[in-house]
């Protein structure tokens, strides 16, 4: 083996490289082979050619998709981060107050967007607010159970010394609870992505403010589908580079003093 292949990067980059390079020469082979038109299935060949025909109009759709996207996941960062530090005060709270955080997570968005739309005059904001419903969740649940994981020995180490609860929580709740709330920021960055793109499905704004998921739908209509595939595969791009961000900040905060971020480790 290379001294290349032995770097921690290489395999967890390469291979998926590899696999979905050899995905793309298969996909085009079947379609050139059984000349499946454009309209029905589009090669790699047709999305490329699609996007590079309309990547003005396709790049800003992106922004105002990415726009949304980043302030739902900020605001459901900001808003599931103080709902978990309320529910670790008291299990009386966390009782009353988590199965309504429960039926934010398993209520349609889909039902819930068309009602927010009407109410919220201002369209960005609906479609934020929408976003940050889906995304909320993971944060308030992961975070919570973070606060809750502490070593019952620290624990009590800091109620021997009369440690406030304002301290302790800093110093104590927060660290052991890094790990599961950059979990939940991992999963929250996708579903932000999802909810803001659902909630454009719904609202089907166009203009200036138009998103990826009106550029799908008016390629729907138009019947052009490679430049359909070429807005679905942005979306697709987008959340990978989400997913690998969250990784990257992981990395960052976790992967000097915690297990579940140190390299080498199995």
């Amino acid at each position: 083996m290379t001294p290349l292949a032995q770097r921690a990067w290489f395999w967890p980059v390469v291979a998926p490289i590899g696999v979905g390079v050899l995905l793309l020469v298969g996909w085009q082979a079947m379609c050139d082979y059984f000349e499946i038109p454009p309209y029905l299935f589009p090669s790699p060949k047709a999305i490329v050619t699609a996007f590079l025909d309309d990547y003005p109009t396709l790049l800003h759709a992106l922004w105002s998709t990415l726009k949304i996207t980043f302030q739902a996941f900020a605001l459901a960062v900001v808003l599931g981060s103080l709902t978990a530090f309320i529910f670790v005060q008291s299990r009386v709270i966390e009782l009353s107050l988590l199965p309504y955080a429960v039926l934010l997570q398993v209520t349609p968005i889909v039902a819930v967007a068309p009602l927010l739309i009407i109410l919220v005059k201002n369209t960005p904001v609906a479609l934020t607010l929408c976003a940050t419903v889906v995304a909320i969740f993971p944060i308030i649940s992961n975070t919570t159970i973070g606060l809750r994981t502490i070593d019952p020995g620290l624990l009590s180490y800091f109620r021997m010394n009369k440690v406030g609860r304002a301290e302790t929580l800093i110093r104590l709740r927060i660290p052991s609870a890094l790990p599961f709330f950059m979990a939940g920021m991992r999963i929250s960055s996708g579903l932000a992505l999802i909810g803001a793109v659902v909630a454009e499905f719904v609202a089907g704004t166009g203009g200036r403010s138009a998103g990826l998921a009106y550029e799908i739908l008016q390629s729907g209509f138009q019947l052009d589908i490679p430049r359909m595939f070429a807005a679905l595969f942005l979306i697709t791009l987008t959340g990978v580079v989400l997913f690998a961000a969250m990784i990257g900040l992981q990395q960052m905060l976790l992967g000097h003093w915690h297990e579940s971020a140190l390299k080498g480790e199995t």
